[in-house]
């Protein structure tokens, strides 16, 4: 009997879904994204599979989510209501933030840190204090914990974020006063700072737990909906989740830490194009990820991504190990429009699914990336997202035509053009900032686009940065949803371990490794995981004495000078993420232990039917002002078979996504089912 793994991804703009079977079968599936309720598409996707596909809900084993849910509760606002008890006389470290400003020189100034997670009036302070080493100075005064806890109860909270000085030394207050508040109000969520992020820096750490609370109760009835939804479908398999760090995480543990799921859908991305990477031989990439809503870059070296220990989400800078990645309001849903001096911007605004670009006819008025992919030949109207969505042409002119190209004095295809040059530039620019921002040559990286909108512009962005290969995933519009069948299961924990490098003892830090690696067992116990069965690895957050940021380096126990190894190899990582090193005492700050089961197969897919044969048609494509419309030579990627080239301009369509490949590029079958495009020597450059 045949079961079935199904990822689902849901997007701003398109829902994806892959279903894997244990007969090798792969299928897919781009629904819109229904907004007012997420948990919706994912209902219609299943029962689409049982109809369509006659994949029963019972034969289900697997079901892994990645979503934008924590990130869109924070953008959009529609956060709890929370409040934060903390130390006496601590009670503004959210409002004081850090000294430095992200605009120095508005003319109106606005609070630059999360004010809006707990206003003054829902800040609360309670006596106690734990000494810089860990020590208790002063007792916690229960009874006002139980006070302020039913004054924030009062005031409407559904959750409060716990967060005392020096919890991450020593989290017995932070612990009782969980018991405390959950004695007296159990429906009220709690977060604490010694679990969600138990290291230095008060603002920080301050900022991360109230970020947990915030979307705690959102998430929670979330992923209650969901698996309560998959229990009526009959989909026995249980709920998983895709993390920051690139790994899943069941729904249940997910909740108890929802600020990890911020990179939910991104990660995903990330981690099939790592995949994809591997399969076919190569390990340094650029990936972009270009949806209807954003696009999102990410740089792989030697076959891993970075995992960098804060992120940023909107605007705000969140202490959580997350996969880098850096996202722009750029993709194909991205609006068109004239600023007040009459020039032309894309982006961030967005038309997202509802009601979508001008061309999707469902109510969209305003210009979008989409809508000039139509009018430049790009796009087949009819063969959009598998012939599931009907585009219209007229509409798409007609909103180019009324609000950009006449009052700019341009025909409706320079002014499509000319939203493809600026949204192409915007995303090129964030691309030098994750290579040539750190000293990194992205000439000798391989670019790998994916979404549905990311083959369409992936040549240009090549050719803009001096990339001269470029490799397409076999389903690249919905390799974000695959992605999630071939991640790991994974859990990390960390411990706060200050002091200088020199003086850690071995000994010492293994104990604290043992402790660490005692609670990721339990957790993958919760997980069905038997103790053993994970691979594990340990690391190091660490920085020169002084320095107010730290880097994550793995921590190797294997070798025979552990920590030896641990302060060199800080050094050569330094010298790569800053440009420099100097040989000066490091300082300890935390240690990390990871823990990783393969939950399934490798990423991969089975090789479609090739059915070798001529273009299925042609037609006329806009890449070049000077050139004018080029005849393109249509195919169906099914029909190219191994090694076959095709040389440009061409395009070459697929249910999920559609490519272009320009004149000057060709692009050549691969033989693991990918597709790779070269410019042709002695060609002119595209982008110009």
């Amino acid at each position: 009997m045949t079961s079935y793994s199904v990822g689902i991804d849901i997007g701003g703009t398109f829902t994806d879904v892959v279903c894997a079977g244990s007969n090798g079968s792969f299928r897919l599936l781009k629904l819109p994204t229904t907004r007012h309720d997420p948990a919706a598409a994912v209902r219609t996707a299943v029962e689409r599979m049982q109809a369509e596909w006659g994949v029963a809900p019972t034969d289900i084993a697997r079901f892994v989510h990645g979503s934008t849910v924590a990130t869109n509760a924070v953008i959009e606002r529609k956060g709890a209501r929370i409040g934060i008890i903390t130390t006496a006389g601590f009670k503004d470290v959210l409002e004081i933030g850090r000294q430095m400003r992200r605009e120095m020189y508005d003319l109106v100034l606005s609070p630059q840190t999360p004010v809006f997670l707990a206003p003054g009036a829902r800040r609360k302070e309670v006596t106690e204090r734990i000494s810089a080493a860990g020590e208790i100075v002063t007792p916690l005064a229960e009874e006002e914990v139980q006070a302020r806890a039913a004054e924030l109860v009062a005031d409407g909270c559904e959750a409060v974020a716990i967060v005392f000085l020096f919890s991450f030394l020593n989290p017995a207050h932070e612990l009782r006063a969980r018991d405390i508040v959950a004695e007296a109000f159990p429906d009220l969520m709690v977060s604490l700072s010694c679990e969600v992020d138990p290291a230095f820096r008060e603002y920080e750490r301050t900022a991360v737990t109230a970020f947990d609370a915030y979307i705690k109760p959102v998430v929670g009835r979330y992923l209650a909906v969901m698996q309560r939804d998959l229990a009526a479908l009959g989909v026995p398999a249980p709920l998983q989740v895709m993390q920051s760090r690139g790994g899943i995480a069941s729904a249940a543990t997910a909740v108890r830490r929802p600020v990890r799921l911020f990179l939910s859908g991104p990660a995903a991305g990330v981690v099939g194009g790592v995949a994809v990477g591997k399969a076919a031989g190569i390990g340094d990439l650029i990936t972009i990820d270009i949806g209807g809503t954003s696009c999102d870059i990410a740089l792989v070296t030697g076959g891993a991504p970075l995992i960098r220990a804060e992120g940023v989400i909107d605007g705000h800078s969140v202490r959580v190990p997350m996969v880098d990645v850096t996202a722009i309001g750029s993709g194909g849903g991205s609006i068109a429009m004239l600023d007040g001096a009459g020039a032309l911007g894309v982006g961030p605004e967005s038309a997202g699914s509802e009601p979508g670009p001008a061309c999707y006819g469902r109510g969209g008025t305003e210009p979008t990336v989409t809508d000039a992919s139509l009018v430049l030949g790009y796009l087949d109207p009819n063969y959009f997202a598998g012939g599931t969505l009907r585009l219209d042409p007229v509409l798409a002119r007609h909103a180019i035509q009324t609000q950009v190209a006449q009052a700019m004095s341009l025909s409706v295809e320079q002014a499509a053009l000319g939203i493809h040059r600026v949204v192409n530039a915007q995303m090129a620019e964030a691309m030098r900032l994750v290579s040539i921002g750190r000293g990194i040559d992205p000439r000798g990286y391989t670019l790998l686009p994916l979404g549905g909108a990311g083959p369409i512009h992936a040549a240009a962005l090549a050719a803009e940065l001096g990339i001269g290969c470029i490799i397409v995933p076999p389903h690249p519009g919905v390799l974000s949803a695959a992605g999630l069948l071939g991640a790991p299961l994974e859990h990390e924990i960390s411990a706060a371990y200050p002091r200088p490098l020199a003086d850690a003892r071995w000994e010492e830090v293994r104990a604290v490794l043992g402790r660490l690696d005692e609670a990721c067992t339990d957790l993958m116990r919760q997980e069905g995981v038997a103790r053993g069965a994970a691979t594990t690895c340990y690391a190091a957050d660490i920085c020169y004495s002084g320095q107010g940021y730290h880097l994550e380096i793995p921590l190797h126990e294997s070798d025979p000078d552990p920590l030896g190894r641990l302060y060199r190899d800080f050094l050569a990582a330094h010298d790569r993420v800053y440009g420099h090193a100097t040989e000066s005492p490091a300082r300890l700050v935390s240690l990390r232990a990871i823990h990783r089961v393969a939950a399934g197969a490798a990423l991969s897919w089975p090789a479609g039917a090739a059915r070798p044969g001529p273009a299925k048609g042609r037609r006329p494509i806009l890449v070049d002002a000077a050139s004018g419309f080029e005849t393109a030579e249509v195919y169906e990627r099914a029909g190219l078979a191994s090694g076959m080239v095709v040389d440009g301009p061409a395009i070459i369509e697929q249910p999920d996504t559609t490519i272009v490949v320009p004149r000057g590029w060709r692009c050549i079958a691969g033989g693991t089912n990918h597709l790779v495009i070269e410019q042709r020597l002695g060609q002119m450059d595209i982008a110009r």
